[in-house]
C-alpha cells in the first residue's frame, strides 16, 4: 500500500534511513513499499538489498518535482522501467531546465499523479491518481469507472518524533528562518507510517482504491541480480580474446622486467592470470592497461599504486613500478576468490593531466556507459551547528561560542539546547550529492540501469550513488587521481630540457635505489619538495632511521601513520632498526615472517601473513580477516567462521591460549590503522623519482615545485630551498617572467601568479603580449599594450617588475600616476586601442629609498621577502647561540636560538592538554625543530609567522636534535619606513 516512501536521500526532506524504513514497514505490518525519493534514485539498490535480507519487497520508483512542487511519482514495473525513470531524470540534469508537467509515455513504468492535478478520464493506461487519507471524502463525486483510476497515496517521510527535524532540514534547504517556512515548503504532519489496518480503514468506503493499489503493486517486480557482472564484460569483444591478449601483454612485460629465465616470476604471473580469468577480471586489467598506455603515449607521468601493486601482472603491464616478488607482496591482498567486494587500481596523474585522461576515458568507452563515481556529503560537526544556528536566527558570535565553548553559561537557553539536542540525530545525515575524488565506472549496460546521473559543473555524468553501493552491486571502479607530486616530476623534466637542453627520464626507478648521492639526501632528511617525505615529521623519521635504502623508506612510509606511531610501535621499530638485539618475537612465526620489520606489524599484509602462517588461514580468508579488522567487511557470519578457524588452528598447534589471544588482539588493534605495503612501496618509488631530480637538478626541481603550487609548505620554503641550492631568486619582471616561475641558468624569476592582488587576466596576458610584440620599453609602452589600470600598475612597480628600467620605484610611481591620472576609477583598465597619452615625465628631486622598504613591499605583495631574509628586519643583531647544523653537538645544553617560523603542528597529550611541534629557519635558511610542551606553550604561545627568540634545552632522539622550548617570544622588527 506504500507507493511513496521517502528516505533521507530525499535530501533535506526525509529523515529515515533505508534500514529505518524497512524497520518501520515490519513494525507497521507492510510487506511491500515503493522507494520513491525526490528527483533521485540514490537509495533504491541499497534498500532493495536490505529489503531482501529482511524478507520484504522493495520496488523502485522516483518522485519528480519542479522547485519543490510535486508533479508525479514514477513506479518501475521492472528493471527496464527503472531505467526509464532514471533516464527522465538524467535528461533533465544533463540539459537543465525543468521536468515536463506531464510524465512521458513510459513503456515499463507506472505513474501516479497527485489528486486534483488531472482528470481521471485524461489518463493513459499506465497512469493513476493518488488519494491521500485526508482527501478520501473528495471522491464522493467520482463515478465507479473513474474510481478505478485512483490509488492509495500515503507518503512516508519521517517518524512523528522527527517532524521538527524535517522542518529544520526544510529551513536549511530554503535558507530561511524556521519561523519563515511556508506551508508548501514542508510536508504535512501525516507523512508518517500508519498501521496497515488503520490505513485500509481510512479507504473502506472506497474499496476500489484498495483493489487498484493492490493490482498496481502486483504489476511490479524488481528482480535485480546483485551477483551478475556489471562492469564492461570484455575489452576485445569476448572473454577468450581478453584472456589471450592479457597473457600476451603480461609475457612481453615479464621479459622486459625480469628477463627470459626468471622461473619464480613466471610461475607467479601464470598463477595470477588464472585467478584473473576465473574471476572475470581480464577486462578490468586490460582497460587499466589501455589507460596507462595512452598516458605513456602522451608522455604523462603516472604512478600506479594501492593494492593493485601487489600484482605481478600489473607490474609486467607497466601499471605499477613496484615489484611484488622483491617485496613479498601477496596477490590475494588485491584479488582472491573469497573477496566479496571488488578491488580497484589507483592511478595518480599530474593535476594538469587528469582532465585529459578523463576526456580519453569518456571518449574511448561508450557514452552512457561511463560515469564518475558519486559521493555523499553529510551533515557534520561545526558546519551542521552553523546551519542549525542560522535557521534559528542566532548571530555569528553566538554560533561561534556554541561551537567553540559548548559548556559556556550563555549557551544555556532554549534555542541552543534545541540545536544541541538534534545534533546527534542529524550527524552523518546525507546533505548533498557530490563527486567521488577519483572513481570512474565503466559498465557493460547503460548506467541508467542502476541510477539516474547527475551533471555537476564539470559536465561529466556522475552516478547518484556512492562507492559503497557500487561495491555492494559488484562494480569495480577505476581510481584516476591527481596529485601535485606527479606534477613536480612531469614539469621538472620539461624545465630541465628548456634550461639545460637535456632529456631526463625517471623511468626504471630501481636505478635510483643504489645511488649514493640520493641515499645521502635521504639519510640527512634533505627532502624538501619530494612527495610524501618532506614534512617535518617525515624528515625527522628519516634522520632517526638513518634511512638510506628503498626497503627502509617503504617501512618509514608506513610506521609514520597514526596507528603505528600512536601505539608506540614506531619507536620500537626505530630502536630495533639500530639495535636488532632488542627484537623479541612472541612466536617463531614472527621471526620467519616479520624479520624484515623486526617483528613489528607495519603493513596490512603483515596481518595477512600472521593470520596465514600463525593462524592457519588460507590467504583468501587472511585477507577477509584484514578487511574485517579494518572495518571494511559486513558479512558478520563469515567473520565469526574465520575467528573460529583461527582459534581451532591455534589449539591444534598447541599454542597457549594467552599467546593466541594476544596475537589476535595485536592484529585487531593494528589492522584499522595499518598501511598497504604496496601503497607504501608505490609512494617510495615516487619519492625516489622526486629525490633523483632534486639531487641532480635542484633548481629546476624547485621551479617545478613552485609551479605546481608547492606541497606541504608555503611557497617561501621552496624559494629558500632554491636559494640554498645556489639559485638567485628574484621577484617577477615584466620582461623576463611568465605567469608561473621560470629559470634561466641559475636565475629564477618568480611568476606573476605569486602577486597576491594582481588581476589574473593581466597576470596571464603580460608574457603573451611580450612574446607576440617584443619586450616592454617603459611604463607607457606597457600600459598601451596591456591596458593595465593604475591599481595594477602600482602593484607591479612596488613588486619590482620594472627594475630593468633602472629607475627607482618612487619615481616610477609618480610617472604612473601622471600617466593614468585621467582614469575615473583606480581599478579601471582601458582597452589599448582606445588609450591615448600626452603625459610628460615629471622632473623630480632625488627620492630616497631603502632595502627595508623593498622587503616590506614584498611581504605585502608576495607574502614573504624574496630579495632578502626576514632576519634583515630584526632590530637585534643576535642570531642565536648555535646554528641549526651545530645543534646536534649541544645535547643537554640550554641555548637561545633565533628562528624564522615555518610551520607548527598541534598535538593533544594523553591527559588532553595541548602541545606543539614547531619548525623554524635559522639565519642560514637551515631547518631546526622545536618542542613546546603544554606548560611552556600556555605561557609562551606561538603566534604564527615572524622571527622568534627561543630558549630551551637541546634534546636528541635517535640522533635527531630539537629544542625543548622553555620560553619564547617574537622579536621586534625594524619599523616600516613606508608608514613614516
Amino acid at each position: 500500500m506504500l507507493l511513496n516512501v521517502h528516505s533521507y536521500y530525499s535530501l533535506r526532506y526525509g529523515t529515515l534511513s533505508p534500514a529505518e524504513l524497512i524497520e518501520g514497514m515490519l513494525t507497521h505490518g507492510y510487506d511491500t513499499a515503493v522507494l520513491s525519493d525526490i528527483n533521485n534514485s540514490t537509495g533504491v539498490l541499497e534498500m532493495i538489498r536490505l529489503g531482501r535480507e529482511a524478507g520484504v519487497t522493495i520496488l523502485a520508483g522516483m518522485e519528480y518535482r519542479n522547485e519543490g512542487r510535486l508533479l508525479y511519482i514514477g513506479i518501475a514495473k521492472n528493471e527496464q522501467g527503472f531505467r526509464e525513470l532514471n533516464e527522465l531524470m538524467t535528461a533533465r540534469n544533463r540539459e537543465g531546465g525543468t521536468l515536463p508537467e506531464r510524465a512521458p509515455a513510459f513503456n515499463d513504468a507506472l505513474v501516479v499523479y497527485p489528486f486534483g492535478s488531472y482528470s481521471a478520464r485524461s489518463l493513459r493506461e499506465n497512469e493513476y491518481i493518488g488519494v491521500r487519507p485526508p482527501e478520501v471524502n473528495r471522491l464522493i463525486m467520482e463515478s465507479e469507472k473513474t474510481l478505478e483510476r485512483h490509488v492509495i497515496l500515503a507518503p512516508v517521510s519521517f517518524d512523528a518524533k522527527d517532524y521538527k527535524l524535517h522542518c529544520q532540514l526544510r529551513a536549511i534547504d530554503h535558507n530561511v528562518l524556521i519561523s519563515q517556512l511556508e506551508g508548501a515548503q514542508v510536508a504535512p504532519r501525516e507523512e508518517v507510517f500508519l498501521e496497515k489496518g488503520k490505513l485500509l480503514r481510512a479507504y473502506q468506503s472506497f474499496p476500489q482504491l484498495i483493489r487498484s493499489t493492490t493490482r498496481l503493486l502486483a504489476e511490479c517486480a524488481f528482480d535485480f541480480d546483485f551477483k551478475s557482472v556489471k562492469n564492461k564484460a570484455a575489452f576485445t569483444g569476448n572473454h577468450y580474446d581478453d584472456k589471450q591478449l592479457l597473457y600476451k601483454y603480461t609475457m612481453d612485460g615479464l621479459v622486459r622486467r625480469y628477463g627470459k629465465n626468471d622461473r619464480v616470476a613466471r610461475e607467479r604471473a601464470l598463477k595470477e592470470l588464472d585467478i584473473i580469468d576465473d574471476l572475470h577480471f581480464s577486462s578490468y586489467f586490460l582497460i587499466t592497461d589501455d589507460i596507462c598506455r595512452y598516458a605513456r603515449g602522451r608522455s604523462f607521468h603516472y604512478v600506479g599504486r594501492g593494492s593493485g601493486a601487489n600484482s605481478i601482472v600489473a607490474y609486467c603491464l607497466g601499471i605499477t613500478d613496484v615489484c611484488p616478488v622483491e617485496l613479498d607482496l601477496y596477490f590475494e591482498r588485491f584479488l582472491n576468490p573469497k573477496r566479496k567486494s571488488p578491488p580497484d587500481f589507483d592511478i595518480d596523474f599530474s593535476w594538469k593531466d587528469r582532465d585529459e585522461m578523463y576526456d580519453y576515458i569518456f571518449r574511448r568507452y561508450q557514452s552512457g556507459h561511463t560515469a564518475l563515481m558519486g559521493a555523499m556529503s553529510t551533515f557534520r560537526g561545526r558546519s551542521m551547528m552553523r546551519e542549525l544556528g542560522k535557521v534559528y536566527g542566532l548571530p555569528k558570535g553566538e554560533i561561534d561560542r556554541l561551537i567553540h565553548e559548548p559548556q559556556h553559561l550563555l549557551n544555556k537557553n532554549e534555542v541552543t539546547e534545541l540545536i544541541l539536542s538534534v545534533c546527534s540525530r542529524l550527524e552523518d545525515f546525507p546533505n548533498q550529492r557530490t563527486i567521488h575524488a577519483s572513481g570512474v565506472l565503466i559498465s557493460e549496460r547503460p548506467l541508467t540501469h542502476y541510477s539516474a546521473l547527475d551533471y555537476p559543473p564539470k559536465g561529466l555524468p556522475t552516478m547518484q550513488f556512492d562507492m559503497y553501493v557500487a561495491e555492494d552491486i559488484g562494480f569495480e571502479k577505476f581510481d584516476i587521481l591527481s596529485q601535485r607530486g606527479i606534477g613536480h616530476i612531469r614539469d621538472c623534466r620539461e624545465i630541465i630540457k628548456q634550461n639545460r637542453g637535456e632529456t631526463v627520464s625517471t623511468e626504471c626507478p630501481k636505478r635510483f635505489f643504489s645511488d649514493p648521492k640520493i641515499a645521502e639526501q635521504l639519510r640527512t632528511g634533505n627532502t624538501i619538495g619530494c612527495f610524501y617525505i618532506e614534512s617535518p615529521a617525515m624528515r625527522q623519521l628519516l634522520t632517526k632511521l638513518q634511512c638510506a635504502d628503498y626497503l627502509t623508506l617503504v617501512a618509514a612510509s608506513s610506521i609514520i601513520r597514526p596507528g603505528v606511531a600512536g601505539s608506540g610501535m614506531m619507536k620500537a621499530f626505530i630502536e630495533r632498526h639500530h639495535d636488532p638485539s632488542k627484537v623479541v618475537y612472541p612466536h617463531p612465526v614472527f621471526r620467519e615472517q616479520l624479520e624484515e620489520t623486526y617483528g613489528v606489524m607495519v603493513y596490512q599484509e603483515d596481518v595477512m601473513k600472521i593470520g596465514h602462517h600463525f593462524g592457519g588461514l588460507d590467504l583468501a580468508d587472511a585477507d577477509v580477516l584484514r578487511r574485517m579488522m579494518s572495518g571494511k567487511y559486513r558479512d558478520k557470519a563469515h567473520l565469526v567462521e574465520i575467528e573460529e578457524k583461527y582459534f581451532d588452528h591455534c589449539r591444534r598447534m598447541g599454542y597457549t591460549e594467552s599467546v593466541s589471544r594476544e596475537i589476535w588482539r595485536q592484529m585487531e588493534s593494528f589492522a584499522g590503522y595499518s598501511f598497504n605495503k604496496a601503497h607504501s612501496a608505490s609512494f617510495a618509488v615516487e619519492s625516489y623519482q622526486s629525490l633523483f631530480l632534486k639531487t641532480y637538478y635542484p633548481l629546476e626541481f624547485m621551479v617545478a615545485v613552485l609551479n605546481n603550487y608547492g606541497g606541504f609548505y608555503h611557497r617561501r620554503v621552496y624559494v629558500n630551498e632554491a636559494r640554498k641550492a645556489g639559485g638567485t631568486v628574484t621577484p617577477p619582471c615584466v620582461n623576463r617572467s611568465g605567469y608561473t616561475a621560470s629559470i634561466d641558468g641559475k636565475e629564477i624569476y618568480l611568476g606573476f601568479d605569486c602577486l597576491l592582488n594582481l588581476d589574473s587576466k593581466l597576470a596571464l596576458g603580460i608574457s603573451v603580449e611580450r612574446e607576440q610584440s617584443g619586450p616592454y620599453t617603459g611604463l607607457e609602452n606597457f600600459v598601451l599594450r596591456t591596458g593595465a589600470g593604475l591599481d595594477q600598475l602600482v602593484i607591479l612597480i612596488r613588486a619590482g617588475a620594472f627594475r630593468f628600467l633602472g629607475t627607482g620605484k618612487k619615481e616610477l610611481l609618480w610617472e604612473a600616476h601622471l600617466l593614468l591620472a585621467g582614469q575615473k576609477r583606480q581599478q579601471e583598465s582601458l582597452p589599448p586601442p582606445l588609450f591615448r597619452s600626452s603625459a610628460v615625465k615629471p622632473v623630480l628631486p632625488p627620492l630616497e629609498s631603502t632595502g627595508i622598504e623593498d622587503i616590506y613591499d614584498e611581504i605585502e605583495l608576495v607574502g614573504f621577502p624574496v630579495s632578502a631574509s626576514m632576519f634583515e628586519l630584526a632590530k637585534s643583531g643576535f642570531r642565536g647561540d648555535r646554528t641549526a647544523k651545530d645543534l646536534a653537538l649541544s645535547e643537554g645544553q640550554t641555548l637561545r636560538m633565533v628562528g624564522d617560523f615555518v610551520t607548527d603542528k598541534d598535538v593533544r597529550t594523553k591527559n588532553g592538554k595541548r602541545m606543539k611541534f614547531g619548525t623554524f629557519f635559522d639565519v642560514h635558511g637551515d631547518f631546526f625543530d622545536t618542542i613546546h610542551f603544554a606548560p611552556s606553550l600556555a605561557q609562551y604561545p606561538l603566534r604564527g609567522n615572524g622571527l622568534y627568540l627561543l630558549e630551551g634545552k637541546v634534546v636528541l632522539d635517535f640522533g635527531c636534535p630539537a629544542l625543548d622550548v622553555a620560553r619564547c617570544a617574537k622579536l621586534p622588527l625594524k619599523p616600516d619606513p613606508r608608514s613614516e
